[in-house]
C-alpha cells in the first residue's frame, strides 16, 4: 500500500461543489420487473420449509389442512407485497396455535375465519393509527412467557398423535390422558415420528464439507420426506393428510356467539398476531444488519397494515390467522435475500405445491406433521430467553404469563404477566431504604432507591432525628424524586437552615447536588477538598478541566513528581478514592459475577483513542458490555496490510471467534486529529511510528476523492468541512476493511455477526448511526424524540 495518495483530498474538485439550480429530472425508460438470482433461492428454500410446517400448524390447531397452505400462500403474497418489513415472512405461526384452536373447538371453522376477518381489519385501524411502536413497550419477559405457554400447549397436544392417539383441547386434560396414552401406544406412529425427530435433530449438526452442503436443504423437509419415505416403504398403516377438493373449501362465514366471546376473540388474535409481527419485523432488522446491500429498516406502522390485510384476506378465503414467523424470516435472510420478492415468490410456490402437488402431499403420516410441531413448540421455552429473564430479575413476571397461558388462555395468561409486571415495577420504585446516622459530629441520612411520596414518611422520622443547628448531608442515591418527596425535603431544608444548622444535598458520587446557600458555612470543615470547597456538580468527575483544582503544593513542580504526589497525582488518588467509597460498594456484586463468569460482551467497540470519547457514557453500557479497542483514528488495518502489529486483527478474532460477539461498532467522531493529519500528509511522512499508522487510512483518503462515490452525509445535510467528512468517510471504509477480515465474513455469512457504523459530534454531544440507501451513505441521528418521529 503506499505511503499517501498521488493527490491530496484537499485538492480533489469534490471539495469545491457548486450547488446548481433544480432542474427537471431526465426522463427514464420504465423499470423492468426483474428478480434477482439471490431473491429466487431464497424463496425456494423459505417455501420448502413452509409447505411442511403450515400443514402441521393447521393439522395442530384442528382446522381443515388447507388452510394452512391458504395462509402460507396470502402471507407471501399480500403481507410480502405490502408489509413493511421487507425480508420478513408472513404465514400460519407456532404461536397462533393455541389461540385458533380454542376458536374452533368454541365457534367452529366459518366463525373462526370471521374473527380472523376482524382481527385483520383491527390490525389495520392500529396501522393507521400509527401506535406500531407501542406494542414494542410489552415486557420481554411478557412476551416470551407468552411463546413459552403456547410452545407447552402444542407440544404436550401433538405428543398424543406422536403416541398414535386424539388430543384433548384442555392442557389438563391432555396431562391427564397421557399416561392412559402411554399404555397404549401406535409402534408404527412412534416410530415414524421418532424417524422425524432424530432427522430434524442430527441434519443440522452434519459434520464436514459435505455436511455442509447439505445443511443448505432444510432439515423439517428432510424430515418430513424421510419420514414419509420410511412409511410407505415398511408398508405401514397411518392415518395421513387428507386434502379435500378445492371445491369443497370452508370459507368464512357470518360470526356466530355471544358478542363479549367475539369480541375478546378478536383482541386476543389482533394482541398475538400484531406484538409476533412486529417482534419478529425488529429481530430480522438485526439479523439483516450487516447486510450489503441493506434493504433499509422496518416501517412497522407499515407491517401492521400488511399484516391487518393479509389477515382480511387470509380469513375470507378460508386460511388460518398468520403473523411474521422467525423460522422462516431467518431462513429467508441467510439464503440471501435482497428484497421482498423473495417472500412474494415463496407464496406463489405454495399456491403451485396447492395445485400440482396433492398427490405427494397426501402421502405424509400425521404422525411425521406432528412430531414436527411438537419440535417447533418445544423450541419455543428458549433456555436462553429464561437466562436472559433471570439476569433481568423478571422471572416471575416469565413464570406468571407462562403457566397463565398454559391454564387459562393466551389473553388471560398476558393479561395475569402485564398486571405482575407493574406490580414489580411498583414494587422496585417503593423500595426505598433510608438511613441516619452520626460521624463525628456530622449527621448523614441516606436515601437508597427512588424517592416517592410512600416514602415520604420515611424521610420525614429520619430528618427529623438530626439534631437542630446540626451539620447535615443528605445523600440522594437514586435518579427519581417526585414533587411530593422534593417539597417534603425542602420544606425540611429550610427550617433547619433558619434553626443555623448547615444542610449539604448530595448524589450517588458524593457531589453535591446543589450550591449551598451564599453564606452558610461548610458542612465540615475537616471535609476533604471535593466534598466541600468544590462547587462541582454531580457530572463533574469527568469534566475535570471545569472544577476547581487545588493549589499546587509549596516545592512542588506543576508537572507533579514521579511519586505521584503532584496535582495530578492528586485527581487520580481522589478518584480511586472515591470510586471506592462509593461506587465499588453498588457494583461488587455484579463485578464478582462477572469474575466468576468471564467476560461475555455483546459488542465489539472500536473508536478513537480520543480523550472526550468516552465509549461507555454514549453506549449507556457497564461492566462487561463492550470489548473496546481504541487507536488513533479508529483504523481497522486490512489482513495481512498490518507490516508487524497485528493488535487490532487479534482483538478482532478474538471477539469474533472467541467472546462470540454479536455485533461489532467502527466510531469516529468530529474533530478527530488523525483524520487532520491524513489531510495534511505529504509523501514521505511515514518516517515516524504515527506517520506509518496513519497509513491505514489512505483507503479512506481515496475513497473520498472517488468522483464516482457520493459523499456521505450527515442527518440529512453536507458534511461541515473536508475534516468532517473524512471523519464520515473512514467509518465506512473501515467497515468494508473488517468485512475482509476472514472471522468477520464467516460470521456475517452465518447470520451471527452484524456491523454498524457511527459518528460522535463531540461539540453536539450527538450520536449518529449509519444507514446505507440507494442515495449513498447516510449517517442519522440517535435520540428519543428524533426516533420517534423518524419512520421505523
Amino acid at each position: 500500500m503506499p505511503a499517501c495518495v498521488p493527490t491530496r483530498a484537499t485538492d480533489s474538485p469534490r471539495t469545491k461543489r457548486v450547488h446548481q439550480p433544480h432542474s427537471p429530472p431526465p426522463s427514464r425508460p420504465p423499470r423492468r420487473f426483474r428478480v434477482a438470482s439471490a431473491d429466487l433461492s431464497a424463496s425456494i428454500a423459505v417455501f420448502l420449509i413452509a409447505l411442511p410446517l403450515s400443514l402441521g400448524i393447521a393439522l395442530a390447531t384442528g382446522a381443515p389442512l388447507q388452510s394452512g397452505l391458504v395462509a402460507a400462500a396470502v402471507g407471501g403474497l399480500v403481507a410480502g407485497r405490502l408489509g413493511g418489513s421487507p425480508l420478513q415472512v408472513s404465514g400460519p405461526a407456532a404461536g397462533l396455535t393455541v389461540v385458533t384452536a380454542d376458536l374452533i373447538h368454541r365457534y367452529g371453522w366459518r366463525t373462526t375465519c370471521a374473527i380472523t376477518v376482524l382481527a385483520g381489519l383491527a390490525q389495520v385501524g392500529l396501522g393507521c393509527l400509527h401506535v406500531a411502536r407501542t406494542a414494542l413497550a410489552v415486557s420481554p419477559a411478557i412476551v416470551h412467557g407468552m411463546l413459552a405457554g403456547i410452545g407447552v400447549t402444542i407440544a404436550v397436544a401433538q405428543l398424543h398423535i406422536v403416541l398414535g392417539g386424539t388430543p384433548h383441547s384442555a392442557v389438563l386434560d391432555n396431562l391427564r390422558a397421557l399416561p392412559a396414552q402411554l399404555a397404549h401406544l401406535h409402534p408404527a406412529a412412534v416410530s415414524v415420528s421418532a424417524l422425524t425427530l432424530v432427522l430434524l435433530f442430527v441434519w443440522p449438526r452434519l459434520p464436514g464439507r459435505a455436511g455442509r452442503l447439505l445443511r443448505r436443504v432444510p432439515a423439517a423437509l428432510v424430515a418430513v420426506t424421510g419420514a414419509t419415505t420410511a412409511a410407505s416403504l415398511a408398508g405401514l398403516t397411518l392415518p395421513k393428510v387428507d386434502l379435500p377438493s378445492w371445491r369443497s373449501h370452508a370459507m368464512a362465514g357470518l360470526p356466530e356467539g355471544p358478542l363479549p366471546g367475539l369480541a375478546a376473540a378478536v383482541l386476543t388474535t389482533t394482541l398475538v398476531c400484531s406484538v409476533q409481527s412486529l417482534l419478529g419485523a425488529v429481530a430480522v432488522d438485526r439479523l439483516a444488519a450487516g447486510r450489503h446491500p441493506h434493504p433499509g429498516r422496518s416501517d412497522l406502522d407499515r407491517e401492521l397494515l400488511g399484516q391487518g390485510a393479509a389477515n382480511v384476506v387470509s380469513g375470507a378465503l378460508g386460511g388460518l390467522p398468520l403473523a411474521g414467523v422467525a423460522v422462516r424470516s431467518s431462513a429467508n435472510v441467510r439464503s440471501g435475500a435482497v428484497s421482498r420478492n423473495s417472500t412474494m415468490l415463496h407464496g406463489v410456490w405454495v399456491v403451485v405445491a396447492a395445485l400440482l402437488m396433492v398427490p405427494a402431499l397426501e402421502l405424509i403420516p400425521l404422525a411425521s406433521l406432528a412430531a414436527l410441531v411438537m419440535a417447533v413448540g418445544i423450541q419455543m421455552v428458549s433456555l436462553h430467553h429464561i437466562r436472559t429473564v433471570t439476569r433481568h430479575r423478571e422471572v416471575l413476571v416469565y413464570v406468571v404469563t407462562t403457566l397463565g397461558v398454559t391454564l387459562l388462555g393466551v389473553l388471560q395468561g398476558v393479561t395475569l404477566g402485564v398486571a405482575v409486571a407493574v406490580a414489580v415495577a411498583l414494587h422496585r420504585l417503593t423500595r426505598t431504604r433510608i438511613t441516619q446516622e452520626d460521624r463525628k459530629g456530622v449527621h448523614h441520612v441516606r436515601v437508597r432507591g427512588q424517592l416517592t411520596f410512600l416514602a415520604v414518611p420515611r424521610l420525614s422520622r429520619a430528618l427529623h432525628l438530626v439534631p437542630a443547628g446540626a451539620a447535615a448531608v443528605v445523600e440522594l442515591d437514586g435518579s427519581f424524586m417526585d414533587h411530593a418527596a422534593y417539597e417534603s425535603l425542602q420544606d425540611w431544608q429550610r427550617t433547619h437552615l433558619a434553626q443555623g444548622g448547615t444542610v449539604a444535598l448530595t448524589g450517588r458520587a458524593g457531589n453535591r447536588a446543589a450550591v449551598p446557600t451564599p453564606g452558610a458555612p461548610a458542612v465540615d470543615e475537616k471535609e476533604p477538598v471535593e466534598a466541600s470547597a468544590c462547587r462541582c456538580r454531580p457530572w463533574t468527575p469527568w469534566r475535570n478541566h471545569q472544577c476547581e483544582r487545588p493549589a499546587v503544593p509549596p516545592g512542588s513542580h506543576p508537572g507533579g513528581p514521579a511519586t505521584g504526589s503532584g496535582p495530578s497525582g492528586l485527581q487520580l488518588a481522589r478518584g480511586i478514592s472515591a470510586f471506592q467509597r462509593h461506587t465499588a460498594p453498588l457494583v461488587r456484586g455484579e463485578l464478582a459475577r462477572l469474575a466468576r463468569e468471564g467476560q461475555r460482551p455483546s459488542q465489539l467497540f472500536l473508536a478513537c483513542a480520543d480523550s472526550r470519547l468516552v465509549t461507555s457514557m454514549i453506549t449507556s453500557s457497564g461492566p462487561g458490555d463492550l470489548f473496546v479497542v481504541r487507536n488513533v483514528g479508529n483504523l481497522v488495518p486490512l489482513p495481512g496490510a498490518e507490516r508487524g502489529d497485528d493488535s487490532v486483527a487479534a482483538a478482532i478474532e478474538y471477539a469474533v471467534d472467541v467472546l462470540k460477539v454479536h455485533s461489532i461498532t467502527v466510531c469516529g467522531h468530529s474533530g478527530c486529529g488523525a483524520m487532520q493529519a491524513l489531510l495534511a500528509s505529504e509523501p514521505g511522512d511515514a518516517r515516524t511510528p504515527l506517520g506509518r499508522w496513519l497509513r491505514h487510512g489512505v483507503p479512506s483518503l481515496e475513497r473520498m476523492a472517488d468522483e464516482e462515490r457520493p459523499w456521505a452525509r450527515i442527518a440529512g445535510r453536507e458534511p461541515a468541512d473536508t475534516a468532517e467528512q473524512l471523519c464520515l468517510t473512514n467509518v465506512v471504509q473501515q467497515l468494508e476493511h473488517l468485512r475482509a477480515h476472514e472471522s468477520v465474513a464467516r460470521a456475517l455469512d452465518e447470520g451471527a455477526l452484524e456491523l454498524h457504523g457511527m459518528y460522535f459530534h463531540v461539540g453536539e454531544a450527538q450520536a449518529y448511526l449509519l444507514a446505507e440507501s440507494q442515495d449513498g451513505d447516510v449517517f442519522s441521528r440517535v435520540g428519543a424524540a428524533e426516533y420517534a418521529r423518524r419512520p421505523a
